[in-house]
């Protein structure tokens, strides 16, 4: 597990996050990400990354009252099926 604080980054983490996943993480090993968050939609956005680009993200809490920290695994994520109601 290696961590990595991308504070200083800003808003502008999201393409540094992702080096470190191709480069730095070894497959199935996880990686922690501190990030600060403004306005929360950095969250979201990482979340969707992390998913998009095929790693599972384990965990997303917050670390203080400006921070973010997640945890993410250099494995495919659980495909995401999406529910379809029949009309009755």
């Amino acid at each position: 597990m290696k961590r990595f604080d991308l504070r200083l980054l800003k808003d502008n983490f999201y393409d540094r996050m992702l080096e470190l996943m191709k480069t730095d993480i070894k497959d199935g090993e996880n990686a922690i990400f501190l990030f600060e968050i403004g306005d929360f939609s950095a969250v979201q956005k990482s979340a969707d990354l992390i998913y998009e680009n095929g790693y599972t993200l384990m965990n997303s809490i917050k670390f203080n009252e400006v921070d973010w920290t997640i945890v993410v695994k250099k494995v495919q994520p659980e495909k995401k099926e999406i529910e379809t109601k029949e009309e009755e």
